[in-house]
């Protein structure tokens, strides 16, 4: 008789090549290193190959391992995933949900958002980490992200909920020393302050109904990894800057900042949720993102009917 495959062995596993590490492992699992180490050779001998290279130092997947890691993480993610779905259908919504997002827009609106989640739902933990830097939430073990950029293929799942316009912005003082940019070309020269995770670099593009598209390369005396940080030099005058509305439409409002450059429009980019690849995820991660797709599928940021035209009806897509 064939014998069943060892499930909890490759559920050790998977949580091995998340962690890259048989003590990491252990401790997340609740278990003791020699179990999981007895797993983990335990599924070596019945396979008769080495899923793992290990030294004293470090711990790497073999061609063998890198093969399996990720249906192993599917089925670990999916014997999560009905436990829960069973616990939580017998009480209340329980267990941690970790969750990644932009540092400026997850200050700024996120966490403002938490609290009224936590008050409805406070079986549920959540792990928050603040990054500009795109992290893979697959091998970091999160549930969900919340990003803002065009999105690059990939397996992940994406929820679109809002458009995100980006602006090209300065103070005052700086246009009246340059004067004002009517098109991009009039930016030639002018000091950019650069945000280091911005997709177009530091040639700044834009779009013309009539005109087309129009490409200018910035010089920059400031390049920050997050946007935040512009602000005091933008403020100042010191320069200007490409930046989401949802970052400096106070400003705006309120008149220390201008746009420019009118008629022409940087590419407009969105808020996505981004989830793992595979539909079955336990309830208390859905309900998050229900709820997160209630609260920004409006942008909740200045100029409210304006850009509230641009906004779509979300619709989730698999990325290719």
């Amino acid at each position: 008789m064939k014998k069943l495959p060892d499930l909890e062995a490759w559920a050790i596993f998977a949580k091995v090549a998340e962690t890259g590490s048989f003590a990491r492992a252990a401790t997340e699992l609740g278990l003791s290193q020699a179990t999981v180490s007895k797993a983990v050779s335990r599924l070596e001998q019945r396979l008769h190959t080495n899923l793992l290279q290990r030294t004293s130092r470090r711990l790497s997947l073999t061609a063998s391992g890198q093969a399996a890691q990720e249906r192993a993480a599917r089925l670990l993610q999916e014997g999560e995933a009905i436990e829960a779905d069973i616990t939580e259908q017998s009480g209340s919504l329980r267990g941690q949900i970790r969750l990644t997002a932009p540092m400026s827009f997850g200050v700024a609106h996120l966490a403002p958002a938490l609290p009224d989640f936590m008050q409805a739902h406070p079986g549920i933990s959540l792990d928050v980490n603040f990054s500009d830097e795109q992290v893979d939430i697959v091998a970091g073990g999160y549930d969900l992200a919340l990003r803002i950029s065009t999105l690059d293929d990939s397996s992940l799942l994406a929820l679109r909920l809002c458009t995100v316009r980006i602006l090209p912005v300065g103070a005052p003082d700086c246009f009246a020393r340059h004067g004002q940019p009517r098109h991009p070309r009039d930016l030639a020269g002018l000091p950019a302050l650069e945000y280091a995770y911005a997709r177009t670099g530091r040639a700044w593009q834009f779009t013309h109904p009539q005109q087309g598209e129009f490409s200018q390369a910035m010089a920059s005396p400031l390049r920050v990894n997050n946007a935040d940080a512009l602000l005091p030099a933008l403020r100042r005058g010191l320069g200007l800057a490409l930046l989401p509305e949802f970052l400096v439409w106070e400003d705006l409002q309120a008149g220390t900042l201008q746009t420019c450059l009118p008629g022409w429009q940087a590419h407009p980019i969105a808020l996505y949720i981004v989830t793992p690849p595979g539909r079955l995820r336990p309830a208390r991660v859905q309900v998050l993102i229900d709820f997160l797709a209630t609260r920004f599928r409006q942008p909740p940021w200045g100029w409210p009917e304006e850009s509230r035209s641009q906004v779509q009806d979300g619709s989730t897509t698999i990325l290719p």
